[in-house]
């Protein structure tokens, strides 16, 4: 989810569910080491949110868990799953599936220096290494230094050949062997990720499994975080209206304006609230058409609005 569930989608996303652990986009540790701005900035609003991390030197990432440990974050994931060309050259990502132990050394140099929950997500195996027993090295030397939680995406990832858009849907899922994982590690905490749609989804995973998450369609189909507490959480009458949501936003809109944040930076996460509903198109053609001016501002998300009324 690089570049997408920055600090304002995760605000935006919060209004929908209260309870749903919302996660960063990937930072990496020199990013946060090196970087001019604050990587590491968020909301307390945003809570529960973790900080996930792309890195492989088991210092590094122990300075930055210590630093995100400071700030607040309630998990710090380590991520073990993203194809692209970038985390290939810099050493993370997906292809330290094949370097189990260096993981697990990360894992444990993090654990080493907080007590927030150190979480890894991965994938089920990378080009020809895609057998359960290559995954079970991974799980394994990460368990053995005491990571307990995991979060799995049922699919492998083609580390040569393929776009990180394709690796997003051409490997085919497998979800079962996500699931044999939780039967052979019944103690160990196993959440699934990879082409879930709906809430009615999640609760088939959840049959076999301890979490789900849901990456792309919860940011083009947002609104399905309004589903979360009631139906996964059994919170009622807590489901906000998709206007009630977008009227939440305009005052985080004009106090975030106020601080020098431009409105398309905010708005282009709300571009997919109304999908599927009359009036959608008008809606997302006017933020797409006047977000980017200027002179936009909380009004122009008001204008949108007029268009599903």
């Amino acid at each position: 989810m690089l570049d997408w569930t920055d600090r304002h989608c995760r605000s935006f996303h919060r209004i929908m569910s209260k309870e749903a652990v919302l996660y960063t986009e990937m930072i990496t540790t020199g990013a946060i080491i090196h970087g001019k701005g604050d990587y590491l900035h968020f909301n307390q609003h945003e809570q529960p949110v973790a900080l996930q991390l792309g890195g492989s030197n088991p210092d590094e990432l122990a300075h930055c868990a210590k630093l995100a440990a400071q700030r607040g974050y309630a998990e710090i994931n380590l991520n073990v799953g993203c194809p692209s060309d970038r985390v290939q050259n810099g050493r993370f990502g997906a292809c330290l599936m094949a370097e189990p132990e260096l993981v697990a050394q990360g894992v444990d140099a993090m654990k080493a220096v907080t007590d927030v929950p150190v979480t890894v997500k991965t994938r089920i195996g990378i080009d020809e290494q895609d057998s359960y027993e290559f995954l079970l090295a991974l799980i394994e030397a990460s368990h053995k230094v005491g990571c307990d939680d995991f979060i799995i995406h049922a699919r492998k990832a083609w580390l040569q050949g393929l776009s990180p858009k394709q690796n997003r849907e051409v490997p085919p899922l497998d979800y079962p062997r996500v699931y044999q994982l939780k039967k052979d590690f019944p103690h160990l905490h196993i959440s699934i990720n990879g082409g879930v749609k709906t809430i009615a989804e999640c609760e088939h995973h959840l049959a076999h499994v301890d979490g789900v998450m849901i990456g792309r369609e919860a940011y083009s189909n947002p609104y399905l975080l309004a589903e979360v507490d009631a139906a996964l959480y059994g919170l009622e009458g807590c489901t906000l209206s998709r206007h009630q949501v977008a009227e939440k936003m305009l005052s985080y809109i004009d106090d975030e304006m106020r601080q020098g944040a431009r409105f398309w930076h905010i708005a282009r996460h709300m571009l997919g609230l109304f999908q599927g509903m009359p009036g959608a198109r008008g809606y997302r053609r006017h933020l797409s058409e006047n977000g980017h001016k200027q002179d936009a501002t909380a009004d122009t998300l008001v204008t949108a609005l007029s268009f599903v009324r």
